[in-house]
């Protein structure tokens, strides 16, 4: 067995056919990083016939002076329970990087471990657990588990089953939600990427990224239609339109509970009355606003999302809306829009991370309600692993402060919030 460097076309045929293939393994997202700091290579672990038996795409820079740092997003491409091939693969990509001055690589393969109830919050783990123990033999360094983002990707996830996907699948709040931004008059509509400059409107503070990071990020994947971009927008005719007639509805309403508030003070009617007021009220609102958009503008755009297609699933790579039109719920509209678009297409939607602490006062509440409301599979991930390569430079790294400070920053630069 033998490490080489593979083509790209090899590379990928042999990424897209595999289990635990997905976009970040995947020439183009190398591509990607090759715009934003950092090398790469596209490794292949070959037997006696030529055959691949394993395969990665390692990120690198320089991460001091004397040495430099790999990355293998979301994992190796290999049979982890294969112990004689993970084992060889790892000593063989140990010694072929030392001689190159790597201090480690990193690794956070993109496998569940175990799947959480969405109400009891327990987790039912499954015979992945042992590969922790793998690695672990293996002298891979495992890090410290991270319960909200504090690694490259997040430990826990939400995966919908598209074929299950439909407007009765979704909690009641989150159903309710749609269709109340279904009557505000919001639209859905898939762009180009002369989309992306709205969009950037409504994700430049999640990340530290600029607008040419975007730009770079659709061009290099949709020459070979592997990304989509969708926008939100308002259309205050329709806005204009249907609060009319949600006034008109509740005001007949509101009439008639007068009418039998003066034959009966019924406290059940008092409060029907009152919760009518209060719609009615709210309608008017609608209405004023509609008014006003529609002296200035047809319709104007409130949200959107990148959405990465990969063999059999997409992944909501980023979104984003204006906070302006919170109330109007234009993210749930969004997320559901997505996926009735893809439903028939492919198997999963991967929704992009939640957080393991579950409780009202995690930071991060909002963002798990609003991603569980569509009634995902949530699971709990691996990892974050390195594999060291060079013991002395990795522990002067850390010791040094360096290590946390690249991290850190990386961290920060990835972190988002969707809620």
């Amino acid at each position: 067995m033998r490490i080489v460097e593979l083509t790209i076309p090899q590379f990928d045929n042999y990424a897209i056919n595999h289990p635990l293939g997905n976009y970040y393994q995947s020439s183009n997202y190398a591509l990607l990083m090759a715009e934003n700091g950092f090398e790469y290579d596209l490794i292949g672990y070959l037997d006696d016939n030529n055959n691949i038996k394993a395969a990665t795409l390692i990120l690198y820079k320089k991460i001091s002076m004397f040495s430099k740092y790999g990355y293998a997003p979301k994992g190796f491409l290999i049979d982890y329970y294969d112990l004689n091939l993970l084992r060889n693969f790892t000593n063989d990509l140990k010694e072929y990087y030392k001689h190159k001055n790597f201090a480690f690589i990193k690794i956070n393969p993109e496998i569940a471990i175990g799947e959480i109830n969405p109400k009891t919050h327990e987790i039912s783990y499954n015979s992945n657990i042992r590969i922790k123990d793998y690695l672990l033999q293996m002298d891979y360094l495992k890090l410290k588990d991270n319960l909200y983002f504090e690694s490259l990707f997040p430990r826990f996830n939400a995966i919908i089953p598209l074929k299950e996907f439909n407007i009765n699948s979704i909690s009641k709040n989150t159903r309710n939600k749609v269709k109340k931004a279904t009557r505000k008059g919001l639209h859905f509509e898939i762009s180009d990427r002369r989309g992306i400059d709205i969009l950037y409107e409504f994700i430049k503070d999640k990340k530290n990224k600029d607008v040419i990071y975007y730009k770079d990020y659709y061009n290099i994947f949709n020459k070979f239609d592997n990304i989509d971009l969708f926008l939100v927008n308002l259309d205050y005719n329709d806005f204009m339109l249907n609060s009319r007639e949600a006034y008109s509805i509740e005001e007949e309403k509101n009439n008639n509970l007068n009418i039998m508030l003066s034959r009966s003070n019924n406290p059940h009617l008092v409060n029907k009355k009152m919760n009518s007021d209060k719609a009615l009220a709210a309608y008017k609102n609608d209405i004023t606003l509609a008014t006003k958009g529609m002296n200035q503008f047809a319709k104007t755009y409130i949200a959107g999302a990148l959405v990465m297609k990969h063999h059999n699933r997409i992944n909501i790579v980023i979104s984003g809306f204006d906070k302006n039109y919170g109330s109007f719920n234009p993210n749930h509209f969004l997320y559901y829009k997505i996926l009735e678009y893809y439903k028939d297409k492919f198997a999963f939607a991967d929704l992009n991370g939640i957080t393991g602490d579950f409780s009202k006062e995690s930071p991060y509440h909002g963002l798990n309600q609003f991603k569980i409301g569509f009634n995902p599979k949530l699971y709990e991930f691996i990892g974050e692993y390195d594999l060291i390569i060079n013991h002395k430079a990795y522990m002067s790294l850390y010791k040094n402060g360096t290590l946390a400070k690249e991290f850190n920053k990386v961290i920060e630069d990835e972190k988002q919030e969707d809620n």
